[in-house]
């Protein structure tokens, strides 16, 4: 078994009573785990699998697929202040997008998870606004090797990893500027 504190990235449906969930990790990077019976209503993850909480979470890597087996679950933060409004969620969820679009599965990238982290705080105190987006990217760009001074950095990571999330368009046409 192996352990990481993660942050939940996405949760997708898998049969009627379990669920895909993608993290991303201190310790092991992006990493996708199955939770048996987590649709359950007596499931020992109720409660404790939801968008955006942080958490110690307990695995069985698996031998022959990037899909894990999720043993335990231990809430850290819930980040209740995310669901607040849709802009701040929305937000979110881009910051999950952009970051499973450039890094690669189970490759650790603690700076990158301390990143989201902060995003993610920072989302749960302050209304989300273009210049949390803009801010961002620009870490994200300088993190990953391909910011530039002068370069525009959606621009840069746009190039550097042949696009970008389809969710940014919204948030810009979501989002105001700061104050």
């Amino acid at each position: 078994m192996e352990k990481a504190q993660g942050i939940v990235l996405r949760l997708t449906r898998l049969s009627d009573t379990s669920l895909i969930v993608h993290w991303c990790t201190q310790e092991a990077g992006l990493l996708k785990t199955v939770a048996k019976g987590a649709r359950r209503p007596r499931s020992p993850f109720a409660g404790k699998l939801d968008l955006f909480l942080e958490a110690d979470l307990v695995w069985v890597p698996s031998r022959k697929s990037e899909l894990h087996v999720l043993k335990e679950v231990e809430v850290i933060d819930f980040r209740a202040g995310l669901r607040h409004s849709y802009a701040r969620t929305t937000l979110a969820a881009y910051f999950g997008q952009l970051l499973e679009q450039v890094v690669e599965r189970e490759h650790p990238i603690p700076e990158l998870f301390d990143l989201l982290q902060r995003a993610l705080s920072y989302l749960v105190r302050e209304e989300a606004d273009r210049r949390a987006l803009l801010h961002y990217e620009r870490q994200l760009a300088e993190l990953m090797g391909v910011g530039h001074e002068g370069l525009n950095a959606g621009a840069a990571l746009e190039r550097a990893f042949g696009g970008l999330p389809r969710a940014r368009a919204d948030c810009l046409a979501l989002l105001t500027d700061a104050s």
